[in-house]
């Protein structure tokens, strides 16, 4: 994964966990590693961030701890090049991460293709509570059919209180930002902001390290 770089892993490491961690910008990180005595350019960080985030990402699914089978599924928008797009997100019942998915649509399909990925992943739940949102109710409608499953639905706002809260632990990391320029660009950095918040969830199997020293392991 890190052969042919010119830095070793250690830094670059570093460097894709400070960014992701704190709220700091490219050139934030860029001083720090300079204070530290290594010498890297912001777009160099950037690249890192774009490339190892998606290895990671596949690294914590599979060491993620199994969630229960009563969700809380919302999405939210997140500017991209100056236009909205949509976050989905899903937590359980206790609060953790289920999966999200960056989409350019509010929209059945858009649902639908965030359920084919959190159930692909997480396995399918019983019930999941949504808000009024006609579009993520003909979602799982679909994905029942299509896959000849059963999973039951409910529209109570309270009960998404839960989902509603975890996102504004992602909407606060990226407040300060002047905003993603691209879609890739934002999609491999949110995935990269939600990996933390799992870490720090301790949904990560067999992990009773700090926080880095997880990061580091699911990049292995």
């Amino acid at each position: 994964m890190f052969k042919r770089h010119r830095y070793p892993k250690a830094i670059i490491l570093q460097a894709v966990y400070l960014k992701l961690r704190f709220t700091l910008s490219y050139r934030d990180v860029e001083e720090l590693l300079l204070i530290r005595g290594v010498k890297i350019d912001h777009s160099t960080i950037q690249r890192w961030v774009d490339k190892f985030t998606s290895l990671i990402e596949a690294n914590m699914h599979k060491r993620k701890q199994q969630v229960c089978d009563s969700w809380r599924m919302d999405e939210t928008y997140i500017k991209v090049g100056g236009k909205d797009r949509y976050l989905y997100r899903a937590v359980d019942k206790y609060g953790n991460t289920i999966d999200f998915l960056l989409t350019k649509r509010r929209m059945k399909g858009s649902a639908q293709k965030f359920l084919n990925k959190a159930i692909g992943k997480n396995g399918k739940p019983r019930i999941i509570n949504i808000d009024k949102s006609g579009a993520n109710k003909q979602g799982i409608k679909t994905y029942n059919k299509r896959n000849f499953k059963n999973v039951k639905w409910r529209q109570c706002k309270y009960l998404n209180n839960i989902v509603e809260q975890d996102h504004r632990t992602i909407k606060r990391r990226i407040a300060i930002t002047t905003g993603f320029k691209s879609f890739e660009s934002a999609q491999r950095t949110l995935a990269g902001i939600e990996i933390i918040n799992i870490i720090r969830k301790n949904q990560i199997i067999d992990s009773k390290s700090t926080s880095y020293k997880t990061f580091n392991s699911l990049a292995v």
